[in-house]
């Protein structure tokens, strides 16, 4: 049984904290290219998944309790304390941080849009280096360092799980 669980909270971090960590870098690739729609949807997505990485701690905590007693693997284990610290922190970044910075991408992306619709950039006068500096004002940086901190964070925990100092 504790080959099973170790199987699960292994598949399920490959599978859902991955992607976790990737959207967000897909999701600045399409604030770039104006796409609204698809960062609104990969916020969702991102927020999905961050609610479901919460499964690969619930078999993290299965495989642990289930280890032979000669580990001495208990919750105060320095590397698996530091790896729960850092993933609550990398699980706080992404939907305390980014999260809300692809939503405000979004909207903004669709402000700009509508105005764009009204307006030509050329009777407004805005140009595209404009519209940029618009973009990073309203989340890019933040969706940038968030996933960013929080990718290395989740490369932490993977550290400190094959390492086991």
């Amino acid at each position: 049984m504790d080959t099973l669980f170790a199987v699960l909270h292994v598949v399920s971090a490959v599978f859902v904290v991955g992607p976790m960590a990737i959207l967000p870098m897909t999701g600045m690739r399409a604030v770039r290219a104006g796409n609204a729609a698809q960062v609104r949807t990969l916020a969702k997505s991102t927020t999905i998944l961050s609610g479901l990485s919460l499964l690969v701690v619930l078999f993290g905590f299965a495989v642990m309790g289930m280890a032979d007693p000669k580990y001495k693997t208990s919750i105060t284990t320095p590397w698996i304390l530091w790896s729960i610290i850092a993933y609550i922190i990398a699980l706080g970044l992404t939907l305390f941080v980014v999260v809300p910075a692809m939503r405000r991408a979004a909207d903004a992306l669709d402000g700009l849009s509508n105005t764009a619709s009204a307006a030509p950039a050329v009777a407004t006068g805005v140009t595209p280096s404009d519209e940029a500096v618009a973009l990073d004002s309203r989340g890019y940086p933040a969706i940038a360092a968030g996933s960013g901190v929080a990718s290395l964070l989740l490369v932490l925990v993977v550290v400190l799980m094959v390492w086991k100092p």
